[in-house]
């Protein structure tokens, strides 16, 4: 487990409900059971000085740790379950065995992140049936593909990463977006292909049954306003505009959400941008 720290912490989250990456942090601190104090920001208008001092980039979420300033949901997780002993990851000294635990939790939090998020996004903008219908079967071949041979334990031991009983980073780190990912896909928000669940159940039981097991979690669910998530997103799309799912952190995805063409967004602008700015 991750060491311990000596006394309680001060800590100040500066966060917005609506943002899966803002969510992170507040999943991480439910798990490690830690109390916070939060204070949200708005996204729908430009940030206020006072928060640019904070955090310039004007991202969510941002914490106060102790009266350090940290940002950048991936930093903001890892760092407090680096700094708090607990179930979400092993301590990183010490055993080889725990190094390779926490190295597969980054590896298939990236693999998530980079091979399929992107495809939810493009599903989002899929305007017509047959856009729709297209875009769900290329986010379904992707888990398919990246994400299903990565499930290679005993789920009968565990529901979460690596047959654990209890959540782990990686539940942490991909929690918000495989709640979005179940939610909009139910068929009265009509945002996804209406055949995209019972694809993943057919073709990615694994990452379907874990997936099940992760919308469940409590700290997973704590702020997650399903209807109004879902309304704000269709809004958003029509409107052209991006929305807080994506206007809130991680600089890559939120430039790489507006380029029209899914092709070029994952042969081109994926392959070759991500990478010079990627800064989580």
């Amino acid at each position: 487990m991750a060491a311990a720290v000596a006394s309680k912490p001060d800590i100040l989250l500066y966060t917005n409900h609506g943002c899966p990456w803002a969510h992170r942090a507040h999943i991480a601190l439910n798990e490690l059971g830690i109390d916070f104090k939060e204070e949200i920001i708005d996204l729908d208008r430009p940030r206020d000085p006072w928060y640019l001092e904070i955090n310039p980039r004007g991202l969510v979420p941002s914490i106060s740790y102790n009266g350090t300033i940290l940002t950048e949901s991936a930093v903001v997780s890892q760092f407090l379950a680096d700094a708090h002993e607990s179930h979400l990851l092993p301590a990183s000294t010490g055993s080889v065995d725990n190094a390779l635990f926490r190295a597969r939790v980054a590896f298939f939090v990236d693999t998530y992140i980079t091979k399929v998020l992107p495809h939810f996004f493009g599903s989002l903008r899929a305007q017509s049936p047959e856009d729709k219908q297209k875009a769900g079967e290329d986010l379904v071949a992707a888990v398919v593909k990246e994400v299903e041979p990565l499930f290679t334990w005993d789920a009968s031991k565990g529901a979460f990463f690596g047959g654990h009983s209890k959540p782990t980073l990686a539940e942490v780190q991909t929690g918000p977006f495989i709640l979005r990912l179940l939610a909009h896909a139910k068929p009265e928000y009509d945002l996804l292909s209406p055949d995209l669940l019972p694809q993943l159940q057919q073709q990615a039981p694994k990452f379907k049954a874990w997936a099940d097991a992760v919308v469940q979690l409590p700290s997973v669910t704590s702020i997650f306003d399903e209807k109004k998530v879902a309304e704000r997103t269709k809004a958003s799309i029509w409107n052209r505009e991006i929305t807080s799912d994506v206007d809130c952190d991680e600089i890559s995805i939120r430039i790489l959400v507006q380029v029209k063409s899914l092709l070029f967004y994952v042969t081109f602008a994926f392959d070759l941008v991500v990478p010079l700015l990627c800064y989580f």
